[in-house]
């Protein structure tokens, strides 16, 4: 492929390629900015491409994962502790999810002190993501015993995480 013919894919993709990225990431300055990275390693990659029709599919392969190398990167540049660009959204969002962390502790916690069978239902469906329909089958049971069990499991966690929060 010559310089002209990756001026015309330039001028063919680009703009679609902006675009692409912008639905990934919202954010016009790091479209802009990993859309001409895409371009620049298309450059350098150019005899990877095979098939001139599908110049499209590969530019945007690309550009995906350049988008989700920035943010891996990022992720280990910036420590929520000690970074003076810490802001206080991204100190709650980290509280937020301390929190959740909390939540879930406390659900298992109490998903384990239930009596069977609610106890093994509720594991295996909210835990294990098994389908109602097989834990139906493991117990020899209907798939609509399986959900109520599930249900009402569930009601007594809920039940339970009130209780203790009006403690």
């Amino acid at each position: 492929m010559t310089l002209s013919d990756f001026e015309v894919l330039y001028r063919t993709h680009a703009k679609t390629v902006y675009y692409y990225l912008m639905s990934l990431c919202h954010d016009e300055s790091l479209s802009e900015e990993l859309a001409q990275e895409t371009m620049f390693r298309a450059v350098m990659n150019i005899s990877s491409l095979r098939d001139d029709t599908k110049a499209l599919a590969w530019l945007c392969q690309i550009a995906k994962n350049l988008y989700f190398e920035h943010f891996k990167k990022r992720k280990r540049l910036v420590s929520l502790d000690d970074s003076p660009g810490s802001t206080l959204a991204q100190q709650e969002d980290v509280a937020a999810g301390l929190e959740k962390k909390d939540a879930a502790g406390r659900i298992l916690a109490i998903a384990i002190s239930l009596e069977e069978p609610y106890r093994e239902v509720f594991l295996m469906h909210a835990i294990s993501d098994l389908p109602l329909k097989d834990i139906s089958q493991r117990f020899g049971k209907s798939e609509s015993w399986a959900r109520v069990t599930y249900y009402r499991a569930k009601a007594k966690i809920i039940s339970q995480m009130e209780d203790e929060d009006n403690d």
